[in-house]
């Protein structure tokens, strides 16, 4: 997969017609957190910090995952909420 379709991708995810589920939403970041920085680099945040500790959790859940595979797996989730939510 190349760069310009990731780069289109990321665009497209934020032009849905409709909010995906929260699980939606945190495998998108996962996954482009994953393509764009690689494995988890900062602490868990704290206890109260739920909406942090969900999408570091996500993210953490990609550990090992290659960048390659994190940018396919990325537009392919952004292509099937395309088909679900529209554009």
């Amino acid at each position: 997969m190349s760069e310009e379709a990731f780069q289109k991708a990321a665009e497209e995810v934020k032009q849905l017609k409709a909010k995906p589920t929260d699980a939606e939403m945190l495998e998108i970041y996962s996954l482009y957190k994953q393509a764009t920085v690689g494995d988890v680099n900062t602490p868990r945040p704290g206890m109260l910090d739920f909406t942090g500790k969900a999408k570091w959790d996500a993210w953490d859940a990609k550990k090992g995952m290659s960048k390659e595979d994190a940018v396919k797996a990325y537009i392919s989730k952004v292509e099937e909420l395309k088909g679900k939510y529209g554009i």
